[in-house]
Order: C-alpha cells, then sequence, then structure tokens
C-alpha cells in the first residue's frame, strides 16, 4: 500500500508540471497564429480597398479607386417610349451599354449634368440618302445616332458597307434596292436615280430572273431590308414589282417603297398605294411606305385610315413622314418626263438648291440635261400636320446635303418636329413624338436584325446610343437656301457611350459609328 501510495503521490507531484507545460505550448500556438493572421491581414488590406464594391467606390472616390462608368449622365429627365419611363435619373455606361439607371449618385470618368434636359434614346433614321461625313456630322447635329438607306438602298451590300468600317461617326445601314439593281441589270447611266433603260424601259424575263438573284444574293449578306421606287422605274411591270416583294417575303425583309404617283393626280386615286398593299397582302411582306405625306398628298388620310385597317386585319404595314411640305428629288429621273410645256408658274415652283434659283422653262431644260437635286411643292402644311400628328407614322428625313446644298429636311427634321410641331404647336406630346423617333424605327427592323432590339431604348443592357436635348430651346435652323444649317438644342449626342456632340457642337475626330447589318447568310 505504501509503494503504491508512494509512486500515486509521485504521478500526483508531477501531474501539475506536465498540464503546465501543455499550457504553455497552447499559448504559445495561439500568440503566433494571431500574429500571423494579424500579418495577413496588414497584407491584403490595400488589396481589399481596391476591389470594394463599385457602390462603396461610387459614394466615397478615391485617387487609387477606378470609377465604376465610362459615363454617367446625371440629373436628366430619361424619357424611353419603349418603357414609358419619364422621370429624373442618373444613366451609367461602360462599354459602349447603358449599365444603370438610377436615382442613386453615381460617378464616372466623364459625367454630363444633364439637369434641365431630356437624355432619350438616340434618333434612327430609317431614310437617309446622305452616307458621307459631311450627312454624318449634320445628323448627330440633329440628334441621330443611327442613319440607313432604306427606299433607294444599294446594288452591292459587300463593298457598301466596308467602305464605311471605322470611318463613320454615327451608325449606318441600307437595304438592298431594286433601284439600283434594276440600273445595273439594265445599264442605266443614272447616277443615283435611273435617267436610262432602267426608268424607260419594260424588262424582259431575263432580266428580271437576274435581279431576282441579285435582291436575293444581298439578303443574303446582310440587307436590312429591300428598296422599291416605282415611281422612279415607270416601266417596271406591276409583275416585276410583285416579284421583289416574293423575294422580300422569303427572309422576312421589309419593302421601303417610294408608291408610283396616279396620273393624272386625282384626289381619291391612289393606285400606287394599293399595288403597294396588295403585294404586301399577296406575298406576306412587310410593307413599309416612305414619306406617305408626300406621296400621299390629298389622300395621305385616307391611306393612314387604311394602313389602320389593314394592320388590324393582321398585316405588317407602316409608314413614315417628314415635316416638310416640299419635297426634293433629281431633275433628270422620270418624275419630270413629258413636263416641257408646263406653264410658266410650274417652273417658277421649282428650286435649284445648287444656286438657290427658282427655274425657267429655259434653265429646266438645262439642268434636265445636266442633272441633279431640285426643290418642288409636294403637299401643304394641313396634310404634312396630319401625317406628323398620326400615331401610325415614324418620322424620317429622307435627306441629303452635298457641299451644303440640299434639302434643310437633312439637317432639320427631328429638331423641326420637336420644336415646331411638338412645343410651338402641340401638335402631339414629347413622348410620342419621341416614340416616332426611337423605338418605332428599331421595332421595324428587328426581326430582320435582332441586333435592333438594343436599339431605340433606354433600358439596362441597351446600346449607350443616346440624345441629350433641351425641350425649351430645340428648333431646326435649316432652310431651302441655307440647307446643312445645325439644329439648336441639341447639347450631347453619344453613340456606343462616345460623345459625337458635345455641348452644342460635333466632335471631330471620333469614329464611333457602326454598320447595322442583318446576320449574313451565305
Amino acid at each position: 500500500m505504501r509503494k503504491g501510495s508512494a509512486a500515486l503521490r509521485r504521478a500526483r507531484r508531477s501531474e501539475p508540471a506536465s498540464l503546465s507545460s501543455t499550457s504553455f505550448q497552447l499559448r504559445t500556438a495561439f500568440v503566433l497564429a494571431l500574429l500571423l493572421a494579424l500579418a495577413a491581414a496588414v497584407l491584403v488590406l490595400p488589396r481589399r480597398t481596391n476591389a470594394a464594391p463599385p457602390a462603396t467606390r461610387s459614394l466615397t472616390p478615391s485617387a487609387a479607386a477606378e470609377p465604376p462608368y465610362d459615363v454617367v449622365i446625371r440629373n436628366g429627365r430619361v424619357m424611353d417610349p419603349a418603357s414609358g419611363l419619364d422621370a429624373v435619373r442618373n444613366v451609367g455606361i461602360r462599354g459602349g451599354t447603358i449599365r444603370a439607371i438610377t436615382a442613386k449618385s453615381i460617378s464616372g470618368r466623364t459625367v454630363i449634368d444633364a439637369k434641365g434636359l431630356v437624355v432619350a434614346p438616340g434618333f434612327i433614321d430609317l431614310h437617309e440618302h446622305g452616307q458621307t461625313p459631311e450627312n454624318y456630322a449634320i445628323k448627330a447635329a440633329d440628334g441621330c445616332t443611327t442613319v440607313l438607306e432604306l427606299e433607294v438602298g444599294v446594288a452591292d451590300v459587300d463593298s457598301w458597307y466596308a467602305a464605311r468600317a471605322g470611318k463613320a461617326l454615327i451608325n449606318y445601314g441600307a437595304s438592298v434596292g431594286h433601284i439600283p439593281v434594276r440600273m445595273l441589270v439594265m445599264h442605266d447611266p443614272g447616277k443615283f436615280l435611273p435617267s436610262g433603260d432602267a426608268a424607260h424601259r419594260a424588262a424582259t424575263p431575263a432580266e428580271i430572273e437576274r435581279m431576282k438573284q441579285l435582291i436575293a444574293h444581298g439578303l443574303d449578306r446582310g440587307a436590312l431590308a429591300v428598296g422599291l421606287g416605282p415611281a422612279y422605274t415607270p416601266a417596271a411591270t406591276n409583275l416585276e414589282i410583285l416579284d421583289m416583294f416574293r423575294v422580300a417575303a422569303r427572309y422576312h425583309a421589309s419593302c421601303h417603297i417610294h408608291i408610283r404617283g396616279s396620273v393624272p393626280p386625282v384626289p381619291g386615286n391612289f393606285a400606287g398605294f394599293e399595288e403597294a398593299i396588295a403585294d404586301a397582302a399577296i406575298t406576306g411582306a412587310p410593307l413599309h411606305i416612305v414619306h406617305v405625306q408626300s406621296t400621299g398628298g390629298p389622300d395621305v388620310v385616307h391611306e393612314l385610315d387604311a394602313i389602320a385597317q389593314a394592320r388590324a386585319r393582321g398585316m405588317d404595314v407602316t409608314a413614315e413622314c417628314y415635316p416638310y411640305a416640299h419635297a426634293m428629288t433629281m431633275i433628270e429621273s422620270s418624275l419630270f418626263d413629258n413636263k416641257e410645256n408646263e406653264p410658266d408658274s410650274y417652273f417658277a415652283s421649282l428650286l435649284w438648291p445648287a444656286t438657290g434659283e427658282h427655274l425657267t422653262r429655259k434653265t429646266f431644260l438645262l439642268y434636265r440635261k445636266q442633272g441633279g437635286p431640285v426643290i418642288l411643292p409636294a403637299t401643304t402644311a394641313e396634310y404634312v400636320r396630319d401625317a406628323v400628328a398620326n400615331p401610325l407614322t415614324m418620322i424620317a428625313s429622307d435627306g441629303i446635303i452635298t457641299d451644303g446644298k440640299g434639302h434643310p429636311r437633312g439637317a432639320g427634321t427631328y429638331a423641326r418636329v420637336l420644336g415646331r410641331f411638338v412645343r410651338q404647336d402641340h401638335a402631339l406630346t414629347l413622348m410620342e413624338a419621341l416614340r416616332k423617333m426611337t423605338i418605332m424605327p428599331a421595332r421595324r427592323l428587328e426581326r430582320r436584325d435582332p441586333a435592333m432590339r438594343r436599339k431605340g431604348r433606354v433600358h439596362v443592357g441597351a446600346d449607350a446610343d443616346i440624345t441629350i436635348f433641351d425641350p425649351n430651346t430645340v428648333i431646326d435652323r435649316a432652310t431651302y437656301t441655307q440647307a446643312a444649317l445645325h439644329s439648336a438644342g441639341i447639347e450631347y449626342v453619344l453613340v456606343g457611350g462616345v460623345p459625337v456632340v458635345k455641348e452644342g457642337k460635333v466632335v471631330e475626330g471620333v469614329f464611333p459609328g457602326k454598320g447595322v447589318r442583318a446576320p449574313i447568310t451565305k
């Protein structure tokens, strides 16, 4: 018992020393771990600060912190016809795309103060013949971010897009056009519109077949639509035009048509309009009637009523107009055939924009041989107002300026609608006008080119094509004798998030414009 007790006592005496040693080791390990953790925290802390969430950085920006947005538009009245949004918001843009629309404070590398201004989707012009740097700058100053040549169109889609790639201030695009294709097939000498066989001779079956092949090829190569102008190709039969609609229908491509005029022009006689409606009904091709206010004339209201009825029956029919009573076309075109014996008052009504002179019989004959654009009366102010105010119409300019000369519609169409028809005349509301300039033209092309679903909108995820204007001052300044004067009140225009108009002035040396093109299938 004693020996065992002595051993037990020795074991008990040695136990505290063993526990004490273990406790010391644990405390030492704990302290070392704590020191290592603190050291790691000190090393990691700067990286965590730089990686702070965007919301934190936007509230407390530092010199080392990178702003979360490339461009921020602050305190503007954001008006988006697609969603109906009409409120003061801040818009954040990154990588050419709208990333934020918020009432909260956000920061960016570039900040635009839009207080008191309207922030709207960039205007989309479906009918712009002027596809040159001169015209792109003029259109940007009128609030346009995308301009498309869809009425006349082009014959060689690939070369047309290639010639503008990387060189455009704003977005561009084209249809494949029956007019230039007919001119190519029939070897017409006209520069823009036909003046020879393509205007005056019926095509052979072989020539029509070749036209169909070229139209199909253009659509395979990404043309946005099919352009037609039987008013300029009067020798083209009803069947030939119907065949072009049939090709368009196979590709679900809209037909943008300048309808034939009635001869003689009698109110209530609109056979050219009926031809277009019939071709669309027969083939199922989407139909878009250009400048309905001028070709419709006294029948514009009846034609728009007919479009509404056709749409109610499931047809895909749309129309456009521009806000001027005078038109412009080429004097050598078939529209002036057999006009030599008109009364003197007819010639006096024609304006030669190159010189600003009104024509006489003598100068009419001279310029007809020479060729070039001429301005002529087309309708009345009343019919123009009816067309602009109608909920079915889009706004499109039919514009072209050459060396500063042309029709004022090329420079002032959009500001004119906003300033005169909205603010001064109250013919339509601001939101209604913006709808005609943005979401309506975008939706016209969405089926053919899905990329158009990102345009014509101020949405998160949409392309940052944005126009910022002063609704109290926006107005057109271009006239029939000074056609290239820039509009007033368009303060900023962004294309893919890049400013192309800044503080009311066009920015030089930037080329953010991209080709708007349907998917290439062959």
